[in-house]
């Protein structure tokens, strides 16, 4: 009886040790690492469908928002998220490519993306980037502004 008692001890110690919760923490990077660099043709055609997207945002052209935006994303794509990207875009300042590359999304697929700097942003790293991912085609997949506090 002693030797069943002890085995059930030592398997509820085991046990409870098995069922602890452990809380996961998610961080979020501000970091957006880019893989490779895009061709000057690619940089071109993306940069030229961004324009569209954001000359679209300050017009708020839903139509055109929604002719340029890719079809994976356009279910998701609402008025409110519209009106906080174009909140979040400074239409006033120009903007130029800071760096291009592939950046692996959360479908484990890789996508063209571009990131951009404001012209008078003269830091390195830019205080200011806005990240977009494309999808090959030149539709857009993701736009991400990321301003310094």
């Amino acid at each position: 009886m002693k030797k069943i008692i002890l085995a059930v001890a030592v398997l509820a110690f085991q046990l409870s040790f098995s069922q602890q919760k452990s809380s996961v923490k998610i961080v979020e990077s501000k970091k957006t690492e880019l893989t490779s660099e895009l061709s000057k043709d690619k940089i071109d055609l993306y940069n030229h469908s961004f324009l569209k997207f954001v000359a679209a945002l300050k017009a708020s052209d839903k139509n055109a928002v929604s002719s340029l935006i890719s079809d994976k994303v356009k279910d998701v794509v609402n008025d409110n998220i519209i009106q906080k990207l174009s909140g979040g875009i400074s239409f006033e300042r120009k903007t130029e490519v800071y760096k291009s590359g592939y950046q692996k999304v959360m479908d484990n697929e890789t996508y063209p993306a571009i990131q951009y700097k404001y012209a008078d942003d003269t830091l390195d790293p830019p205080r200011d980037i806005i990240t977009v991912i494309f999808e090959n085609d030149g539709k857009i997949l993701g736009v991400k502004p990321e301003y310094a506090k």
